[in-house]
Parts: C-alpha cells; sequence; structure tokens
C-alpha cells in the first residue's frame, strides 16, 4: 500500500465564530460553484466557516448540513476526485446571543447569499443548490461584497476572452501529494 500525503493550510481567522458568506470553487470532470452562509433558522449560533467545510462534505449516513455533498452526490460526482478552494467574506455581522436578535442578521445574511448566487450565474458558473429568500440585500454591503469577489469569480465569457485558465492551487509539490485545499483570508469588508 503507498500512503498519500495531503496538507491544508489555513487562516486561524475562519475560525471565528458570525454571519459569514462563503463560496465553494469545486473542480473535477466540470467545475461547480456552492454558495453558503453561516447563521441558520436552527438557533441563535452562527458557527466559523471551518467549521462547515467539514459538515458540507461529510458523507455519514446521518450527516446533518451536508448540503454540498447531497448536490454533488446529485449530479454523481465523486468528491473525492475534486479540488476543492473556500473563500470566506466575514464574519459581516457577529454571532448573536438571543434568536430575537439573530433573525433580522440572517435574513439580511440569507439576502446576501441568494444574490451572490443569481450574480455568479449570470456570469456563466454552474452555482449548486438552491437559495431561497424573498428579502433584497442592502445594495451598499452587497456592493462590497462583489468587490471582494470581482477578481476571484469574473465573468466567465470576459475571462475566457482575455485567456484566463484555472491554475490548481498546490502550496507544497506540485501534483496530487501537493496540497489539496486552500482557504484564503482576503481581509474584512
Amino acid at each position: 500500500m503507498e500512503l498519500e500525503v495531503r496538507t491544508m493550510e489555513f487562516s486561524g481567522k475562519l475560525l471565528r465564530r458570525g454571519f459569514w458568506i462563503y463560496i465553494w470553487d469545486i473542480r473535477g470532470s466540470s467545475r461547480h460553484l456552492y454558495v453558503g452562509r453561516t447563521g441558520d433558522s436552527s438557533s441563535p449560533h452562527a458557527p466559523s466557516p471551518f467549521r462547515c467545510m467539514g459538515q458540507h462534505l461529510d458523507p455519514s449516513l446521518h450527516a446533518r448540513g451536508n448540503a454540498l455533498g447531497k448536490r454533488l452526490k446529485d449530479r454523481r460526482i465523486d468528491p473525492e476526485s475534486c479540488m476543492f478552494q473556500m473563500t470566506a467574506i466575514g464574519p459581516i455581522f457577529d454571532e448573536q446571543e438571543t434568536m430575537d436578535d439573530h433573525r433580522p442578521l440572517m435574513y439580511k445574511t440569507a439576502a446576501l447569499e441568494r444574490a451572490l448566487a443569481v450574480e455568479l450565474k449570470q456570469r456563466g458558473y454552474d452555482v449548486l443548490g438552491t437559495h431561497d429568500c424573498n428579502t433584497e440585500p442592502e445594495p451598499a454591503l452587497f456592493a462590497a461584497l462583489l468587490s471582494k469577489l470581482d477578481a476571484s469569480f469574473p465573468s466567465l465569457e470576459s475571462a475566457t476572452a482575455q485567456g484566463a485558465r484555472f491554475q490548481p492551487i498546490h502550496l507544497r509539490g506540485d501534483g496530487p501529494s501537493g496540497s489539496e485545499i486552500l482557504l484564503r483570508d482576503r481581509g474584512r469588508l
């Protein structure tokens, strides 16, 4: 049996709890994006993106919060054959102590999540999942969010016209035994 080495590097700032927006960029035989957020309706807790990372791809039968894994399975995509990159923006809002304080920020974050998914689809990306929210995002906050993401997720038509191509990220080495995941820290809004 040949042993393989995998490494992962991330900023400790991704451990901070609060309301975050994140995008998974998934590359296998095809490219897909998944837009998510922390801070849902189940409790007043808003976990870190780092915590969500493992939950999203948990293959166990009793897994909760593994929406990304389910979407990949629906498309017959084997997660183990993919490269994953997560871009997280936040915390946009701090974690709250009560549901009464949590709910308004949850709706604001959900509106950002939906608007971002729609925007990325309009830019030509295949965005997995559904993003149900009837609230419009705050224009200034959404513009600030997009300003942090425009360089990483340009319109595919303009990127193709400029000859842009995906370059796999490897922190050490330049093959499958190199790093598989890089979580980038791009600073606050």
